[in-house]
């Protein structure tokens, strides 16, 4: 969405900004393509470039759509990932220059390991239960 509004000028940016979360707040994947083909047709004159980028990551950004019993939130932000990017950016400061390219991927993937171990062990975003749970219904489904 960054992408987007960067080509739209600062007057509109706030009115299509609503416009655009309302694609990725609508209640199923339809309903969101046929709201962004609206907003698209309306807004194609003026904004050429930001209509562009809106086309091209549309499908890749409705994909959550996939997963109707998982929390769309949970798997449509990306608070999570700027999280752990913030957490890399936080520890490799403390060391300021490394050594070597292979001090810092040490560094760095120690601390992914002990990431990714807190989510296996108790931190999970999204349950288990609930992933098993999509699981079967995909399996039902073909």
């Amino acid at each position: 969405m960054r992408n987007i509004l960067a080509r739209v000028s600062q007057k509109d940016k706030a009115a299509f900004g609503q416009k655009l979360k309302a694609i990725w707040l609508q209640p199923d994947r339809d309903s969101a393509i046929r709201y962004a083909h609206e907003i698209i047709e309306e807004y194609v004159p003026h904004y050429p470039e930001a209509i562009s980028v809106l086309e091209e990551g549309l499908e890749d950004s409705l994909q959550f759509y996939a997963f109707p019993k998982i929390d769309a939130r949970k798997i449509s932000w990306t608070n999570t990932l700027e999280r752990l990017n913030k957490e890399i950016r936080r520890r490799s400061k403390v060391v300021g220059i490394f050594p070597s390219f292979d001090s810092y991927m040490r560094l760095l993937c120690s601390y992914l390991m002990e990431y990714e171990e807190d989510w296996q062990t108790g931190r999970c975003y999204i349950s288990e239960a609930s992933r098993a749970k999509q699981q079967a219904l995909l399996y039902q489904a073909a």
